[in-house]
């Protein structure tokens, strides 16, 4: 009787085995469309594939681009829709990213390489001051009309 309950755990397995392969394949293109649906800026590509369940919203923020309070808001979002799951940890929650973007043939962006655009969560007052430098640091190393003829005199 035990070689026979072994023989049916045997048949059992394979046969699970047999069946997520074929869950995999025909559920592959629903899960990228939900994948690109529910993460459809770059920014959002990035967290997600940063929230590894170990990294803390401030760090996956930094790589992103963005507040980490919006960071927090998209974990809560991931995990309502199935992406993420929530991780306890010491001081609160992170979230793990269920699917590799890779995985689905989905290309995380790199960090650095992202467009400069308007970060999520970020005030007019806090973009209104990047600009400004942006504009001060460009004007820097150049010099007006009437500093070139001070420079000769």
């Amino acid at each position: 009787m035990p070689e026979e309950k072994k023989d049916k755990q045997d048949r059992m397995i394979e046969l699970l085995e047999e069946m997520l392969k074929w869950m995999k394949v025909t559920s592959t293109p629903q899960v990228k469309k939900s994948l690109l649906d529910i993460l459809p800026s770059d920014r959002e590509k990035i967290a997600y594939h940063f929230s590894d369940g170990g990294r803390g919203s401030q760090e996956v923020a930094k790589f992103a681009d963005v507040n980490y309070t919006t960071v927090t808001i998209w974990w809560k979002k991931w995990a309502r829709a199935g992406i993420a799951e929530m991780v306890s940890v010491k001081g609160g929650q992170r979230a793990k990213h269920s699917f590799s973007l890779e995985d689905f043939g989905i290309e995380v962006p790199e960090p650095r390489k992202i467009k400069p655009e308007k970060r999520e969560g970020e005030s007019p007052r806090e973009e209104a001051a990047k600009q400004m430098a942006s504009e001060a640091s460009a004007t820097k190393g150049s010099v007006t009309g009437s500093e070139k003829k001070e420079e000769h005199t």
